[in-house]
């Protein structure tokens, strides 16, 4: 998920800072980039833990307790982040931002919450996990 998030992220900058002509940011063409990247990186995600499921041994498929809680952990910490995303595009809204930020701000919301989530997992597993 870390990669598939930075990869479809990044290629949705380079889309849209590409269309930046003379013309303000928030009136860039945005919506069919940010539909295409996240259905692909939906599309990718589902088909690399596919190819995961069908390279790799069944014992290494199986969860055990420190593995659901490694998990939990790092699902909190991305949760927290879209949240921050949500509160964010809300004050947007209020303020009557342009739908450019708002949306924008939802998306790297999810981007932050799935790097961030998906490196906290990584974290614990090679550094350790010690839940309180």
């Amino acid at each position: 998920m870390l990669m598939v998030s930075v990869v479809a992220y990044t290629a949705y900058l380079v889309v849209v800072l590409g269309r930046v002509g003379d013309g303000p940011l928030a009136e860039v063409s945005y919506a069919a980039p940010l539909v295409w990247t996240i259905g692909g990186a939906i599309v990718a995600g589902i088909v690399l833990n596919i190819a995961a499921g069908v390279i790799a041994p069944k014992e290494a498929l199986r969860k055990d307790q420190r593995d659901r809680e490694i998990n939990q952990f790092g699902e909190h910490i991305g949760q927290s982040f879209a949240v921050i995303g949500g509160v964010t595009a809300m004050g947007l809204a209020v303020a009557e931002f342009a739908h450019f930020w708002i949306a924008n701000a939802i998306y790297l919301g999810f981007v932050l919450s799935a790097i961030l989530g998906s490196i906290a997992k990584i974290f614990a597993y090679r550094k350790g996990f010690h839940p309180w």
